[in-house]
């Protein structure tokens, strides 16, 4: 049985394509050994879904039905090149895509097929790679991220960012022949780069840096998926067990984070009753356990900063002053402009927004290009009656790609501060 189609069928289609791409890249990057070679037949699997799938339904298992489609694909260009000498064995394992959704998952190796995107991930985080390259390659090709929206979540211009991630695919190519789960010791030596990409995958499902869904759950759920996947490879690594409490706490929130009619809701005015106590308390037994190791790192310490909202039945009872101070503690060991930004907004609720403004003003350079920047600053100079200025700082920020919902709530502060000056 397939869904039916509907005239936003290419919208949902999409969504589905993104879901897929992880899975379906790494599972094609491992049998035809070319990173290359499986981009190519995922995007040719995708152009053959739009054409199939608005008429006919989205199949029961998109994974499946992609896979397939780009292994089909590539074999079929292998044909015409002339690059295969086919048996009757080849020519056997060739699938009609409208067969996908009866009985090709169960001829795919699920085992081998769960494994993959978590292979391609300690690929792409290979030490040939700097650490920048291997976040670039890794949301490029596994997430399918574009170049100006990696270049966002990496606060790097995008030219720069296309240069990067160009030199990283020139090395993955060589990287992809030789294609095997790493050893334990290469396993840890990745370790950080891998917690970190899978980090970006969240925040990009968490708040997405384009388009028209600010939310994109399919994703906060995979790196979740990636993270349980990971501890149970490095079940005693503390800064794991806290990404992946940071990451439940975050996605407990979900329900509560968009209003009725789609619109956003700020933390202080979410209704808490919607959190998910569930993933909240799972989070906390793994930040607790990971904070007995005594080597609290940095995902540990937001983790901390999460834990501390989510203690707070109301708003108006979230100790601001603990999260001043781990703020204070993150900065010590990540010292980055966008820690120091997220500890401003501890220190406009202790100290005033004056206060959090001047804490502003030394990284103004840094983070010109950074949306949250703008809509941060705008938000305190609208508490300290300077409407003018934050109507500026806002559009600054609608210029920064904000998804639809962002764009949506900026124009409505907008017009609230221009409300004001009248």
């Amino acid at each position: 049985m397939r869904t039916d189609a509907t005239p936003d069928a290419h919208g949902g289609i999409a969504a589905h394509l993104a879901l897929a791409r992880p899975k379906v890249v790494a599972a094609l990057t491992r049998q035809f050994r070319s990173l290359e070679t499986a981009e190519e037949a995922f995007q040719e699997a995708c152009v053959r879904a739009l054409v199939r799938w608005p008429d006919a339904g989205v199949p029961r298992d998109p994974t499946a039905w992609l896979l397939v489609a780009g292994r089909n694909a590539t074999l079929d260009r292998m044909r015409r090149d002339r690059r295969l000498v086919f048996d009757d064995t080849v020519a056997d394992s060739r699938v009609p895509e409208e067969d996908a959704e009866r009985d090709i998952a169960e001829q795919i190796d699920m085992a081998e097929l769960r494994d993959d995107v978590l292979r391609l991930l300690f690929m792409c985080c290979h030490p040939d790679l700097s650490m920048q390259d291997q976040l670039a390659l890794a949301l490029k090709v596994i997430a399918g991220f574009s170049v100006e929206k990696i270049a966002r979540a990496l606060v790097v211009r995008p030219k720069s960012m296309e240069q990067r991630i160009t030199r990283a695919k020139k090395k993955a190519s060589a990287i992809a022949v030789r294609l095997e789960t790493p050893s334990l010791r290469e396993r840890t030596a990745r370790l950080d780069a891998v917690c970190a990409m899978i980090y970006l995958l969240f925040n990009e499902g968490y708040s997405a840096s384009g388009g028209d869904i600010h939310i994109r759950e399919e994703l906060c759920e995979e790196a979740i998926r990636l993270l349980r996947l990971l501890l149970t490879l490095f079940p005693a690594q503390s800064e794991v067990m806290g990404l992946l409490a940071l990451c439940l706490f975050q996605h407990s929130r979900r329900r509560a984070r968009l209003g009725t009619g789609g619109d956003l809701v700020p933390l202080d005015a979410q209704d808490r009753s919607l959190w998910r106590g569930s993933e909240i308390s799972e989070g906390q037994v793994l930040l607790e356990k990971a904070l007995r190791h005594g080597r609290p790192g940095p995902y540990q310490i937001q983790a901390a900063i999460a834990a501390t909202h989510c203690r707070a039945k109301r708003a108006d009872e979230t100790d601001w002053r603990e999260i001043e101070r781990l703020y204070e503690a993150l900065e010590h060991v990540q010292p980055t402009p966008i820690v120091s930004l997220n500890r401003a907004v501890a220190v406009s609720k202790l100290r005033g927004a004056d206060a959090a403004l001047a804490h502003l003003d030394a990284l103004a350079d840094d983070l010109r290009s950074y949306l949250y920047f703008h809509t941060t600053r705008a938000s305190l100079l609208m508490e300290t009656g300077r409407d003018g200025q934050a109507v500026a700082a806002y559009r600054q920020a609608l210029l920064l790609g904000p998804t639809g919902q962002e764009a949506d709530h900026i124009r409505q502060q907008i017009a609230r501060c221009e409300g004001a000056e009248k």
